[in-house]
């Protein structure tokens, strides 16, 4: 598959055209912090979790993002609910596995999502996506232990049984679908500093997948468009706080020649 610079700003450009609403269910770390992302990229978000109204709301968003950071039995059966009400329609569904790995509840949590609906896209750091595949991966709290190129194989093998493309985040991201590997090598250091960088990728996920067919595309084009204005927030930032703001403002004015100038992406098949 070819992506360009041309055509992950096509995307970008869809986005801040149609406003796509984007379903979050996740978790309360990150709610603000997703929320104005996807504003600032030019998304819709809604943050619903109630059993009472989740298939509703799914019904009608353009994706479901999934996020099982903070999970309770009450959120859990949202999860569930609106899933199989995305999957009836046929609504992109995106897959965070946070902290999968950590403990049983997290990692049984997420064999049972997937099972029940498989997922779009599941993006999830090394560690994560391991735990997914192998009951001996282990997760430092919600990072990874991890660098992403340890999970490829089981991106593949999770790729083959599910059918979703699977989204390896780190220092190099990787996006594993069928025989193609996407690689994006945007970023910077600091992004690790800001708690809930990477549950905005996965919220971005969801956005592209609103407005692109192709989940690996869609996947590849968040990831990159998150790499490059992170790097840009860094140069004028002096901590993760400013970096944070700076984020969101290089989001908001994120154009196709600074993705045409800092891409760095490649494939393998």
């Amino acid at each position: 598959m070819k992506i360009t610079a041309e055509s992950i700003y096509a995307d970008v450009a869809k986005i801040r055209e149609t406003s796509p609403l984007v379903h979050n269910i996740t978790n309360y770390v990150v709610m603000n912090t997703t929320a104005n992302a996807l504003l600032a990229l030019g998304a819709s978000p809604v943050m619903a979790h109630a059993e009472q109204e989740v298939e509703e709301m799914a019904g009608i968003a353009g994706a479901l993002v999934i996020n099982i950071g903070t999970l309770s039995t009450s959120w859990v059966a949202a999860m569930f609910l609106a899933a199989g009400r995305a999957g009836e329609l046929g609504v992109p569904l995106v897959l965070d596995p946070v902290g999968a790995g950590a403990t049983s509840y997290r990692t049984k949590t997420c064999h049972d999502l997937i099972e029940y609906v498989p997922p779009s896209i599941i993006r999830g750091n090394a560690s994560e996506i391991m735990a997914l595949v192998t009951q001996d991966a282990r997760t430092k709290g919600v990072d990874s232990s991890d660098p992403s190129e340890a999970a490829l194989e089981a991106a593949r093998y999770l790729n083959e049984k599910t059918g979703s493309t699977v989204c390896i985040s780190g220092e190099v991201d990787y996006i594993v679908d069928g025989g193609d590997v996407i690689t994006i090598e945007n970023g910077h250091p600091m992004m690790a500093r800001v708690t809930g960088l990477g549950c905005t990728a996965t919220a971005l996920c969801g956005a592209f997948a609103a407005v692109n067919p192709s989940f690996q595309a869609a996947a590849s084009g968040a990831m990159a468009v998150m790499g490059i204005a992170g790097e840009i927030a860094a140069e004028g930032s002096e901590g993760p706080g400013s970096l944070q703001v700076a984020f969101l403002d290089t989001l908001f004015r994120l154009s196709e020649e600074d993705l045409k100038e800092r891409i760095r992406i490649g494939a393998d098949s």
